[in-house]
């Protein structure tokens, strides 16, 4: 079984962000913390709910949030 390496998502974070800060030109940013959070927890949810075979029960262990807080979360990102 294989660990993500946390350094791999860091350096997409911090290439992304500026990226976004060079095309900006003088644009003042969005909200960025929203817009990252909103960008990386979709697809996180996606993912695991796939890897736990749409158990939400094995996919709220597997994220470590409670049940209720990952069907919030679904609803917010309209995942089924």
């Amino acid at each position: 079984m294989s660990v993500i390496n946390e350094n791999e998502i860091a350096c997409c974070v911090r290439r992304t962000l500026n990226g976004y800060f060079n095309d900006l030109d003088g644009e003042k940013p969005h909200p960025i913390y929203d817009m990252v959070m909103r960008s990386v927890e979709k697809p996180l949810i996606e993912l695991v709910m796939e890897h736990a075979e749409g158990n939400q029960t094995r996919a709220a262990e597997l994220l470590g949030i409670n049940r209720n807080t990952l069907r919030n979360k679904m609803k917010q990102y309209q995942i089924k």
